[in-house]
């Protein structure tokens, strides 16, 4: 299979099962399309059809389909979400976690909770060193004091464990101190702060649970901490029906010194005022367009910034497993609630069905694990002739869940976003590479 696409005034074509991507003229475009050649000469369509023929030949176009079976299901866990607080000083009104609840009562944490969650981390990670732990909620920050004794354990079983914690922490900024922030820059590999763009957009849906604004706290802290930040970050909104034009938002961010961005679109059933509708699809899809074109203009001035859905790397592509399911999700990762229950990850939380455990017996329900384990793109029949299947695998386990009932089933309103993402991408990867060898 081979997916060929115009984005920036040029033409692109990817092959889905090798990966390997080109930028092509208009009659190797019309060959790989079945086109109508004849704007073209014989001497035009020869040697496009020898260009191909060679590409063929290097089993880098039309290539075989990838072998279609995942490894067989191991138990080990690599990483691990801690979802400290089920409280939140903010009342988001998308928010997934209805306020940071998870639909139950508020609660936070307890460091025995958090200890056993560690524990039973290093022993279900087998001869795994390097260990991944990520610091969430409604907002961890409610539960500081908790996520500092817990790393601060976790460290000190590295050495006897010959184990390696890379810590994650996501926050919404409202309260951050400048002592928060030492903290981060000694202990946390990533920081994700929660900011939405501009005021207007960010103080519409991003309130306090007493209904007053957010944006200027949550601007200013989170420009305090990047002026400060010693490490890896992100500012990470979510774009409704009511900021179509996302990429102002992208912008707005970046005028203020913010380098490391990502937007991510609402999901929300079409009945909420906020949800992306289907008849959204070619506005959403034309902003992507209009936000690769900033993207490239701005990368090269001072104004230089990592968009995170425009970040893929074709030349050192995942392996053939990964390729075929992207999600860890009861596999290799799981999260825990703070009453101690394990789910696959932190959208499960608070869904019975889906619970696989609880980190005091560490006795987990390894056949729902291997459900979810299981759940890739051979399982998915709609993913089976998606162009972009090696790249979403699948697309996100809990919304499919949500969604349709059923982790098997794409949530379909994403595939559009994805595919048009990956263009982008794709494009702006080979556009400055082609600039920068020009």
């Amino acid at each position: 299979m081979v997916h060929t696409f115009d984005l920036q005034g040029r033409s692109f074509a990817l092959d889905v099962e090798s990966g390997s991507f080109f930028e092509i003229d208009p009659v190797v475009k019309a060959l790989l399309n079945g086109d109508d050649t004849s704007p073209f000469s014989s001497c035009e369509i020869a040697d496009a059809k020898k260009e191909i023929d060679a590409l063929k030949a290097e089993g880098v176009l039309f290539s075989e389909q990838l072998k279609s079976e995942l490894p067989p299901f191991s138990p080990v866990i690599k990483a691990m979400c801690l979802n400290v607080s089920h409280n939140c000083n903010l009342a988001c009104t998308y928010c997934f976690a209805d306020g940071g609840t998870y639909c139950g009562e508020r609660q936070t944490m307890s460091y025995e909770t958090a200890k056993a969650a560690i524990d039973m981390l290093v022993e279900a990670s087998g001869s795994r060193r390097n260990l991944e732990v990520d610091f969430f909620g409604g907002e961890p920050m409610l539960d500081f004091d908790v996520v500092k004794k817990t790393v601060l354990y976790a460290r000190s079983l590295e050495k006897a464990h010959n184990k390696k914690f890379r810590f994650t922490i996501t926050t919404n900024a409202f309260k951050l101190t400048d002592d928060d922030i030492d903290f981060f820059n000694e202990q946390m590999y990533n920081v994700v702060i929660s900011v939405d763009g501009r005021p207007e957009v960010h103080d519409r849906v991003r309130k306090t649970v007493g209904g007053q604004p957010t944006h200027d706290t949550v601007i200013k802290n989170a420009l305090r901490f990047k002026e400060r930040r010693k490490g890896q970050y992100y500012v990470r909104g979510t774009f409704t029906r009511y900021n179509l034009d996302f990429c102002s938002d992208v912008l707005y961010l970046n005028d203020l010194g913010f380098d490391q961005i990502s937007i991510e679109p609402v999901v929300l059933p079409e009945s909420s005022d906020m949800a992306i509708r289907s008849d959204d699809m070619p506005t959403v899809l034309a902003e992507y367009e209009r936000l690769a074109e900033e993207y490239l203009k701005r990368r090269k001035t001072d104004k230089w910034f990592n968009f995170f859905h425009f970040m893929v790397d074709v030349d050192n592509a995942p392996c053939a497993s990964k390729r075929l399911k992207g999600c860890g999700a009861g596999g290799e990762y799981v999260a825990v609630a703070p009453d101690g229950t394990v789910y696959p990850c932190h959208q499960f939380d608070g869904i019975e069905k889906t619970e696989l455990g609880n980190v005091f017996d560490r006795k987990l329900n390894e056949e729902l694990r291997k459900k979810f384990y299981g759940c890739s793109v051979p399982t998915k029949s709609k993913c089976s002739e998606c162009w972009a299947k090696y790249h979403c695998s699948g697309g996100c386990m809990a919304n499919s869940f949500k969604y349709n009932g059923d982790i098997n089933k794409p949530y379909e309103p994403a595939c559009e976003l994805m595919k048009k993402r990956l263009e982008c991408a794709l494009a702006v990867k080979a556009i400055e590479e082609s600039e920068a060898n020009a």
